[in-house]
């Protein structure tokens, strides 16, 4: 028996400068970015869907004002959207690591912070089902130790030996949330990588972006590759090698263009585990053709893309966003959604710099 499902991933955006700020926006139930937001997601109507960079607060408000204000109301008449199930938790975005890690010459803000984040829960991230989350088993990697992974790319030398030690590797967080379809279980797999940019010449972001995208090609690797992972509650190892599963998320990682460590993105594309479905979107092309800058340089299909980056400076439009499911899973289609110029719709996709991306699978069980 199978069981039709709808996953997607979504960059909202939906990050304030300031902690608190994005429940007070969202309270209102007017936030015109949120309303865009909301519109895509319904006119998408995914079953799963993760959302990165929602800011994270420990009570879950910004979460439930999303639904209950947004997703559950009619937006320009599309049909309202409704997520009985939501899974959130803290990131290391804004979270105080103690050290200099910036190497400023002092110690504090978002430069020192686990993750870049002016505070605790900035560019946080939420999975929202329509099916049930089995919550208990949840497993989270938020406090995994960069230098504990084997042959990793820590510059321990810029760093220096002390915060090299303490330096977690997931700069939000890595998650392995199973969900219920009927008689199957899918393991969500989210993250949402740093950026492979904003560093010197010791290429910290690039080799911490290679890395946390490896985290789950290692996941994804029974047996001696994956015995070093440690998940939050000091359970090993990795994912079975008979579950059905998809990686989803912002990745910040270009097979081909932009700024990442050689080969970053291809640690999932390539895996045997995984099957990449290509989701193009009519959108893409325009843009890059009518920006140009360095899209006109660009290797990759346009087609493909999944952010607009824009050109001051580059990297210009990328393909970061990701749904890739096991290949035990059979796809029926897959899309960016990336209206082209004068198709409806086009007129939301402002709302983020990113683009939702969806796949539609056919889940054993």
């Amino acid at each position: 028996m199978f069981q039709h499902l709808r996953v997607a991933t979504f960059n909202t955006s939906l990050n304030r400068p300031e902690d608190g700020q994005l429940v007070e926006d969202l309270a209102t139930g007017e936030d015109a970015q949120a309303r865009k937001i909301a519109e895509i997601v319904q006119i998408n109507n995914p079953d799963v869907l993760l959302l990165n960079e929602v800011d994270h607060d420990d009570a879950g408000r910004a979460v439930d004002l999303l639904r209950e204000k947004y997703l559950e109301v009619p937006q320009n008449g599309k049909s309202p959207v409704f997520y009985p199930y939501a899974f959130t938790a803290p990131v290391n975005t804004g979270v105080p690591s103690g050290q200099d890690l910036d190497r400023d010459g002092a110690v504090g803000g978002s430069g020192d912070a686990y993750g870049f984040g002016e505070f605790p829960g900035q560019y946080g991230m939420v999975v929202l089902s329509r099916y049930p989350i089995l919550t208990e088993q949840v497993r989270t990697f938020q406090k995994l130790r960069w230098q504990d992974m084997p042959s990793n790319l820590l510059p321990t030398e810029f760093y220096g030996e002390e915060a090299a030690a303490v330096l977690r590797l997931s700069s939000k967080s890595h998650w392995d949330v199973p969900v219920r379809v009927g008689q199957a279980t899918l393991h969500v797999l989210a993250s949402h990588p740093t950026p492979p940019s904003f560093d010197g010449p010791e290429k910290r972001n690039q080799r911490r972006n290679n890395d946390e995208i490896r985290l789950w090609a290692d996941y994804l690797s029974p047996g001696r590759r994956s015995a070093w992972i440690t998940d939050d509650d000091g359970t090993a190892g990795g994912l079975r090698a008979d579950a059905q599963f998809v990686v989803l998320g912002d990745m910040n990682s270009d097979p081909v263009d932009g700024d990442s460590w050689p080969g970053a993105i291809d640690q999932l594309l390539t895996h045997p585990r995984i099957q990449d479905t290509s989701p193009r979107s009519e959108g893409g092309p325009t843009a890059a053709e009518e920006q140009g800058g360095a899209n006109a340089s660009h290797e990759g299909d346009p087609r493909l893309d999944t952010a607009d980056f824009g050109d001051d400076p580059a990297p210009g439009n990328l393909r970061v966003d990701y749904v890739l499911p096991s290949r035990s899973l059979q796809v029926v289609s897959s899309a960016v959604y990336w209206p082209a110029p004068g198709k409806p719709g086009a007129e939301l996709v402002d709302a983020s710099d990113h683009r939702l991306v969806r796949v539609d699978l056919q889940l054993k069980g």
